[in-house]
């Protein structure tokens, strides 16, 4: 599936699962709700996926885990927070560059608008 289409479906699900629960909510909710949602659409998820760091020929199998990797190609890292911080979106990066991915998606549940809580993210590589 192209990559833009992709991510109109998630977000699409991410804002039923937002209209449907509000703010507010664990993210850990939000996540189940949102796989389920996702699934419903045919999509592939998987969730916690582990992303290994590799440093001068070390591997740390424990670097990173993914709160969902959609079609193997799409990034979406969860929050409930009060604010989207740079870290957030810094640690979304890093995310994308490590596992080679090509796009991700911040999104931030915790707002009364979803649309200011969503973050697209390309991975342009140097």
């Amino acid at each position: 599936m192209e990559l833009n289409k992709l991510s109109e479906i998630v977000i699409g699900a991410v804002i039923e699962v937002h209209k449907r629960l509000g703010p507010g909510l664990l993210e850990s909710v939000y996540q189940q709700c949102l796989v389920y949602e996702l699934k419903l659409k045919g999509l592939d998820v998987v969730t916690e996926v582990k992303l290994p760091i590799q440093y001068k020929g070390l591997s740390l199998s424990e670097g990173f885990r993914l709160d969902l990797l959609v079609s193997n190609e799409l990034v979406v890292e969860l929050k409930a927070v009060d604010k989207l911080s740079s870290i957030y979106t810094a640690q979304l990066l890093s995310y994308l560059k490590m596992g080679g991915f090509p796009l991700g998606l911040l999104i931030n549940f915790n707002v009364p608008v979803l649309k200011q809580g969503i973050k697209r993210i390309i991975n342009t590589p140097l």
